[in-house]
């Protein structure tokens, strides 16, 4: 990896952007705004950053989170020097911005998922990295770049996320020492820990049960899955968000060995959140132009609820060790 070329073209350019995926979670919000943080911090340039979707609620703490703008806020005819994909593992993943994307000047994508296939000019692709907030935290460190506080909180929000809180088997020795550098820094690993897991709302722990009430369970208890309409987000007062940590409810019970939720989508479609004990659902979602991790993916499949938890459903029973 040409860590001295990055920097010369981050140092040099006039104007750059940088993009989070569709449905963002802590990993492409933390990546984006610790890559923006680290800019501001050693070359004293702002940068845009643009979000595809809805940001959750949860993140509200993340630092210059405030600044991150929507897709429909950007010209689209605009010619920018530099455009950065974070934590976004297929181009189509970013939508409507492919158009920024193919026209800038120098494109580079920054991840660390296996099927990211290195569709920009440079690329930095580390699927041995927990999250893409290791990987950024590593890129940082080779440029010799100064870390700031801001740029720690960021960077911790990415990894504490995508290891579900040094839980996944993606959390490695490496993991826990980028934690712990970023930890000297000055972050507060309990303070971050509440605001991520501990500040649901009371509208969105009603929305849970609810669902985890009517799932089903099939395959001795091994499948479990629940569906999520749009009444019930509207009964409920829920948001776009009601789907963070039901997936992982189902998971946790002691038979489960894959889980998912579908959760019907006011554009149309559905959307699926899967997790697992034993079986790759990154490749189930993969087939639905999604994706993720072993043990945690996601994908949005064109269809009603019901049509789509059959497919999922005739996916899931092809894997060998269910």
């Amino acid at each position: 990896m040409d860590y001295s070329k990055l920097n010369d073209i981050i140092k040099s350019s006039k104007n750059i952007l940088i993009i989070s995926h569709v449905n963002p979670d802590g990993d492409t919000l933390g990546s984006m705004c610790g890559l923006y943080s680290a800019i501001l911090e050693n070359y004293k340039k702002k940068c845009d950053m643009m979000a595809i979707s809805k940001v959750p609620d949860v993140y509200s703490y993340i630092p210059h989170l405030n600044e991150v703008k929507n897709i429909d806020d950007y010209d689209k005819s605009r010619e920018y020097d530099l455009v950065i994909n974070v934590d976004v593992a297929a181009i189509d993943r970013i939508c409507d911005a492919k158009i920024l994307f193919d026209k800038a000047k120098y494109t580079v994508n920054i991840d660390h998922h296996k099927t990211n296939i290195a569709y920009a000019d440079l690329n930095f692709i580390n699927p041995d990295a927990s999250s893409t907030g290791e990987v950024l935290f590593n890129c940082f460190s080779k440029m010799n770049w100064k870390l700031n506080l801001n740029i720690a909180i960021c960077l911790y929000t990415a990894i504490l996320t995508d290891t579900g809180s040094f839980r996944f088997d993606n959390t490695k020795p490496s993991t826990f020492e980028t934690a712990a550098k970023l930890v000297e820094i000055g972050v507060n690993p309990s303070d971050i820990y509440k605001k991520v897991y501990e500040s649901d709302s009371k509208t969105l722990v009603m929305l849970q049960a609810h669902c985890v009430s009517k799932a089903k369970f099939l395959n001795d208890d091994k499948i479990a899955y629940t569906t999520v309409y749009k009444k019930d987000m509207e009964q409920f007062s829920a948001g776009d968000d009601c789907m963070e940590g039901l997936t992982e409810k189902l998971r946790a019970i002691v038979t489960t060995r894959v889980a998912f939720v579908a959760k019907e989508m006011k554009s149309g479609g559905t959307k699926i959140s899967m997790r697992s004990k034993f079986a790759d659902v990154a490749q189930i979602c993969e087939v639905f132009n999604g994706g993720g991790h072993k043990f945690a993916a996601g994908c949005t499949i064109k269809a009603p609820v019901e049509e789509a938890v059959k497919k999922i459903l005739a996916e899931i029973k092809k894997v060998k060790q269910l």
